[in-house]
């Protein structure tokens, strides 16, 4: 499926900024399921510098300073990604999930060394017994690993309610777990801590969802705007991508736009700025086939013209 997403990010400021220093990862990144078809950048004000880098994960970041006054910035990123069903729906063929776990500290090919450092606490997920054993019920002992883990999000997906309201950026997987509520962020934290609890290998996912869905089926939480969810490593399948949010094994209704070990190697924009007092912020997200967009809006992008305007 080829589609047409856009993310927009604004932030108005109360008072005016007169230096700002940023780092966005707004760029799909391009693999066997992803492939980046074409992006567009558009910044306002107009960045002084403006640098594109892959960073550890493989993934794509925007480093860019703006530093005349404004009380407004706008970062904006158009692509057209051409997105693969990849695994398809329902369990593949996969070992048994204390085999995977305990082999992959052997496995010294490139694809083994990727997976192992996703078996360890990060700077936003921590391992503790708690977790463990809310997994162990479903990684029951010689349960294929893949159908273990689509038990696991059925019931993080079951148990906890999606509320916007009881938990912001920084709340910890432990906080979810007696909350018992959160948002997409939040469970798959939630689930990769379950998994590293017991040696499962996992890394967090942000991306974006169809914003509509196709006939007949249900609209998923986390359309129209960036959504997380987590992949986890089993040596025969592969990585093995779960929403928990909205219990599903994605396919080709998710977009990657890039993995790490938790939220903060991956938040859409982050930076530094001088002045501003407070602000708001406002980010909107589309995604549509792109037969979809090309009829409603006459061309998937801005001009060369346009885009180098803004930047």
């Amino acid at each position: 499926m080829l589609y047409k997403i856009s993310h927009r990010t604004t932030y108005k400021y109360v008072s005016p900024v007169s230096f700002g220093n940023h780092v966005a990862c707004l760029k799909p990144r391009s693999y066997d399921r992803n492939q980046l078809i074409e992006n567009v950048r558009l910044i306002s004000p107009k960045p002084l510098t403006f640098t594109e880098r892959t960073d550890f994960f493989g993934n794509v970041l925007w480093f860019f300073t703006v530093q005349e006054p404004h009380e407004e910035l706008v970062v904006e990123s158009l692509s057209q990604v051409l997105r693969s069903p990849g695994q398809p729906e329902g369990a593949p063929a996969s070992l048994p999930w204390e085999q995977s776990t305990r082999s992959l500290a052997e496995d010294h090919t490139p694809a083994g060394l990727d997976a192992f450092q996703y078996q360890f606490e990060s700077p936003r997920i921590r391992t503790n017994p708690e977790f463990a054993a809310y997994a162990l019920e479903s990684f029951t002992p010689g349960r294929p690993l893949a159908e273990a883990l689509l038990d696991l999000t059925r019931r993080i997906h079951r148990d906890f309610r999606f509320d916007s309201k009881v938990t912001t950026v920084r709340t910890t997987p432990e906080e979810v777990f007696k909350k018992r509520g959160g948002v997409c962020q939040d469970f798959a934290h939630l689930q990769i801590a379950c998994l590293r609890s017991i040696g499962v290998a996992a890394r967090y996912i942000s991306g974006y969802l169809r914003t509509y869905p196709p006939p007949g089926r249900p609209r998923l939480i986390g359309a129209d705007a960036s959504h997380a969810w987590l992949s986890a490593y089993d040596r025969a399948a592969g990585w093995l991508d779960m929403d928990p949010t909205n219990d599903v094994a994605p396919t080709d209704g998710h977009v990657t736009v890039a993995w790490g070990r938790d939220y903060g190697d991956v938040s859409p924009l982050r930076g530094l700025i001088l002045g501003g007092g407070g602000h708001t912020l406002r980010v909107e997200v589309d995604m549509e086939p792109i037969e979809d967009a090309a009829s409603s809006s006459g061309k998937p992008f801005a001009s060369p013209e346009e885009a180098s305007a803004r930047i």
